[in-house]
């Protein structure tokens, strides 16, 4: 029996992404020394509700998800920008390109996941290699290596649950859409899932397991409380988790299941730094947004911005009756799948975004679904 894991990820522990450096590298020292929060004990998946419900302002950089555009490659004279300058928690300096250090890699053809639909949102489960045309970094891919249907792959998930004080009076909802979740997609003998809370860090409650009564005791762990890290919560679920996992001869499907309201005021990473780390650890983002007012709010457009960006989807369920459809849809999608690896036109380890697209070449009615590009790795 797997022992039910508390693990909270402190700021200390969720390596500086290059925003984050950046900012620690032109703050001026302050002259006493900063307070800190106290870490919070591994044991205990308590949290202290705060003193106040006030926001801080979301992070300059989530407007771009007013328009979801794809990353672009920075000019020299960018680079020396933060990236996110609203976040008043900083990292511990280090070199900024230590994140690029870790993940360099040899690269000869991209793995990639992608889903077909018809006009009316049915699967397309019947097509072949010829059926498909390619662009990677809008150049056409003339050597696939690999394609083939995948219906029944090992999962491994990754539930993150937003329990931030910002989504306080929608708490029961978050907890009845997870378990309801649970136990539908999780297989006892092929599929894997953990439970991670976040607000204004991220919470392990139950750690990798194929039991759904412990994964749902994970969830009931689960207290309200504090601000909003959502992209440092992905950003350590795709590193820390989803991108260790591995089963020798057998490929596996890699999923977030989000559930917030999509709103950020804590996080030291960016939300494309986020972003990116799913795509280096091929991640698809499903995300269920928490808000039931009726209209779509900035907070739901940044979830879709993550969905879409991962090859994933966004769902809005304003009532529990619908949540149980919204997992169903998930659930679906995930066993009705195409897999293809292929060899990159014109490709350079420069660690530029590399933008991927896809379409049915003999029917243009059909919706080809998919993450929206890659980062190639530097030298």
């Amino acid at each position: 029996m797997l022992p039910t894991a508390a693990l909270a990820q402190s700021s200390d522990q969720l390596p500086s992404a290059p925003s984050a450096v950046l900012q620690q590298q032109q703050q001026k020292p302050p002259a006493p020394p900063p307070q800190t929060k106290p870490a919070t004990p591994a044991t205990d998946s308590s949290k202290s509700t705060p003193t106040t419900n006030q926001k801080a302002d979301p992070p300059a950089q989530d407007q771009k998800a007013e328009s979801l555009v794809a990353p672009t490659n920075p000019s020299d004279e960018s680079k020396a920008s933060p990236a996110n300058t609203g976040n008043s928690q900083l990292q511990p300096a280090i070199p900024a390109n230590s994140i690029a250090e870790t993940y360099k890699f040899s690269v000869n053809e991209v793995n990639l996941i992608f889903t077909v639909t018809d006009k009316h949102g049915k699967f397309i489960k019947n097509l072949t290699q010829n059926d498909i045309h390619v662009l990677d970094d809008h150049k056409p891919v003339d050597q696939i290596r690999v394609f083939r249907s995948e219906t029944d792959l090992p999962l491994r998930v990754g539930l993150l649950i937003d329990v931030s004080s910002s989504i306080r009076d929608r708490f029961k909802f978050e907890q009845e859409a997870a378990i309801e979740f649970l136990n539908q997609i999780v297989r006892p003998k092929n599929d894997l899932a953990f439970v991670l809370g976040f607000d204004t860090t991220a919470e392990v409650t139950q750690d990798f397991t194929n039991d759904t009564a412990r994964l749902s005791n994970g969830v009931h762990m689960l207290r309200p409380g504090g601000g909003t890290a959502m992209y440092d919560a992905i950003y350590f679920a795709c590193r820390d988790k989803l991108m260790k996992t591995s089963s020798p001869g057998t490929e596996l499907r890699r999923a977030i299941i989000l559930v917030s309201d999509g709103e950020d005021n804590q996080s030291r990473v960016s939300r494309d730094e986020a972003v990116e780390m799913a795509q280096r650890a091929n991640v698809i983002v499903y995300s269920i947004s928490t808000n039931t007012s009726g209209m779509i709010l900035h907070g739901d457009k940044v979830l879709e911005y993550i969905a879409e960006s991962t090859g994933g989807r966004v769902f809005f369920p304003f009532k529990i009756e619908d949540v149980a459809n919204a997992f169903s849809e998930i659930q679906e999608e995930l066993r009705s799948q195409y897999a293809m690896a292929y060899k990159p036109p014109d490709f350079h380890a420069d660690g530029h975004y590399r933008s991927i697209e896809i379409e049915a070449q003999n029917n243009k009615k059909l919706h080809v679904r998919t993450r929206k590009g890659y980062y190639a790795p530097a030298q």
